[in-house]
């Protein structure tokens, strides 16, 4: 009897155990299955917190900072609550709640809830000055990518690493999954075309998490000056390159789901053109539609919504175009439907704006649309860069 009832507890105790555990990763040991769930650098506290006490502790954070492992905390909360003394926080674009519209002006203000002060650095200001940084002992850069160049997280990262080199200041960078990292696909920024939409030398998606990124801004020189920021990486426990990953909050407002982060880096080209890619409905970067029935079956109305878009291309007009909701998730990059748009409109030059080679990090793409090459032509002409890149990326790679 009293052999029953171990056995009875025993068996009770590993089911409790296999409920509260993530299963997000399954490992094989000796034929056993082990869960184990992704860590990233925040909820790892254990590896952090000392590396704060008695610092006066500057963060660059959004909505995206939080600890999933404390239902979603935010990093800022997390940190005052464990007496750590946090005395000011940067801001990137779309704000310390993330609700501020793709280009909008972010304003430096003091927070209601925290009472902390916010620095923007999205706007006039996009690097910490010696003013701001006066106070601080100590900064933390943690803000989720989604692994595009054109993403602005990377360049906030890059004023921020230049900031921290030139005024002697130690930066931390709380690594977290890359939720497109799994390839890397595009052109290669050419010189001469750097903006805030594209500051380095690396393809459209360049397959690097925000930490290998930053090792590599360091390695290669790409500091004005060729400074080198004091790093320390925090690095994400339990997830490698190949292992899908569905952010737990969105990155920014127009990217509300796996779905549109996915379709990010090929739809995002349409911000060179006037063809709407879904700003102003429930679906951005799902779809993309004209007002012209010639582009295709299915149709929406790009209207003002606040905390989204507030004046999205085609504004109150009927777009005809393509809905790509169905897609399948492990798509990737592709100047598929671009090229389709384009030669539909029959507009030639007058299809693209002046923002477009930022977008592409050259003109050689524009002119090869232009000169009526296929995707594949297209593609040929950027493999060599493709090929060195991955060569330097390896040197950089920490999963």
């Amino acid at each position: 009897m009293k052999t029953l009832k171990c056995i009875i507890l025993l068996a009770f105790l590993m089911q409790s155990l296999a409920f509260c555990k993530s299963p997000v990763q399954e490992t094989k040991i000796d034929n056993t299955e082990r869960v184990e769930p992704i860590l990233p650098a925040a909820d790892q506290p254990e590896v952090y917190l000392p590396l704060l006490e008695g610092k006066r502790v500057g963060l660059i954070v959004n909505q995206t900072s939080i600890l999933t492992s404390k239902d979603n905390m935010h990093l800022v909360d997390f940190l005052m609550m464990e007496g750590v003394n946090v005395v000011k926080v940067f801001v990137p674009e779309h704000g310390f709640r993330g609700d501020a519209d793709a280009g909008e002006v972010v304003n430096s203000e003091i927070d209601k809830s925290t009472g902390l002060p916010i620095v923007s650095l999205y706007g006039d200001n996009k690097k910490p000055s010696a003013e701001t940084l006066s106070d601080v002992d100590i900064l933390i850069y943690d803000l989720q990518d989604v692994g595009v160049r054109f993403y602005t997280y990377i360049s906030t990262m890059h004023y921020v690493m230049e900031s921290t080199a030139e005024h002697k200041k130690p930066l931390l960078i709380f690594d977290r999954p890359n939720p497109n990292g799994n390839y890397v696909d595009g052109p290669v920024l050419k010189k001469g075309y750097e903006s805030f939409v594209g500051m380095h030398p690396i393809p459209v998606v360049h397959g690097l998490t925000v930490g290998e990124l930053a090792q590599m801004i360091n390695g290669e020189g790409w500091l004005k000056g060729k400074v080198k920021s004091d790093i320390t990486i925090i690095p994400i426990k339990n997830w490698d390159h190949s292992m899908p990953y569905s952010l737990p909050v969105k990155p920014s407002p127009n990217l509300p789901n796996d779905t549109a982060i996915r379709l990010y880096p090929t739809l995002c080209y349409f911000e060179g053109t006037d063809v709407s890619l879904g700003r102003g409905t429930q679906f951005p970067f799902q779809v993309y539609g004209y007002p012209d029935p010639k582009f295709g079956d299915f149709t929406f109305t790009p209207v003002s919504i606040d905390g989204m878009s507030k004046n999205p291309p085609q504004k109150d007009k009927k777009c005809y175009g393509r809905d790509l909701r169905n897609e399948p998730l492990d798509h990737q990059f592709t100047l598929q439907y671009l090229l389709e748009a384009y030669q539909i409109s029959g507009k030639k030059e007058k299809f693209f704006n002046n923002f477009f080679d930022k977008l592409a990090g050259t003109d050689q793409l524009r002119k090869d649309i232009l000169a009526g090459k296929t995707e594949s032509e297209i593609r040929d002409s950027w493999q060599q860069d493709l090929e060195v890149y991955l060569s330097l990326r390896g040197e950089y790679l920490l999963y």
